[in-house]
């Protein structure tokens, strides 16, 4: 009985764990080549002396870290080198090692 169902059905969509149908995705990269497209043509037109446009960033995704995630993560990351700085200064230098 489930063979028959559609890809992007209702029972699909909760297998995979969010709501986008295939349209959301195409929808999604239509508008990311859009930004893109814009942005050089944006910099083919520029004065010579004016910096180059960034290209917008992607739009998000099932799946894609959300920016709280992203931003936590990048504390973590910062966190970790942190310390591993000061266990290097500590080792090199250990009048200056944070006690």
């Amino acid at each position: 009985m489930v063979e028959g169902l559609p890809p992007d059905g209702a029972l699909a969509r909760a297998a995979a764990g969010h709501h986008w149908r295939q349209a959301d995705y195409h929808a999604a990269d239509t508008v990311d080549l859009l930004g893109r497209l814009l942005t050089l043509t944006a910099n083919a037109h520029r004065a010579a002396k004016t910096r180059a446009a960034k290209d917008p960033p992607p739009v998000w995704r099932p799946g894609d870290p959300t920016p709280t995630k992203k931003a936590r993560k990048a504390r973590r990351a910062a966190r970790r080198a942190r310390a591993a700085y000061q266990d290097i200064v500590a080792i090199a230098t250990p009048e200056h090692a944070h006690q």
